[in-house]
């Protein structure tokens, strides 16, 4: 997408759930300061202009609603869409060992 027609699209707003806020701060404090310091330099300017594609985005097959994760190291965040509010929920963070268990 062309820079100018980027800077006419509203951008996304991003809400923490207390689920996320909650799982952020059972980390380690190293853990929260390299996740915190991805989060604002990298993960929320992505997530503000583009929620649906990147490079460490991807969508989650079998979900309802749509759910999508963010990859950062060997942590992810969950997060859905409300593309009609302009929206995105964190849901939740977890370590990739276990992010996908049942």
């Amino acid at each position: 997408m062309l820079k100018k027609e980027r800077d006419n699209l509203p951008d996304f707003r991003i809400f923490e759930t207390d689920e996320f806020l909650k799982r952020l701060g059972k980390l380690t404090p190293n853990e929260t300061e390299f996740l915190r310091k991805k989060l604002i330099e990298y993960v929320y300017p992505q997530l503000r202009c583009e929620p649906y594609y990147g490079r460490n985005i991807k969508k989650l097959r079998n979900y309802s609603p749509d759910t999508w994760r963010y990859r950062i190291g060997s942590y992810r965040i969950f997060y859905i869409v409300s593309s009609d509010k302009k929206i995105v929920y964190l849901l939740t963070l977890d370590s990739r060992k276990n992010a996908y268990r049942n």
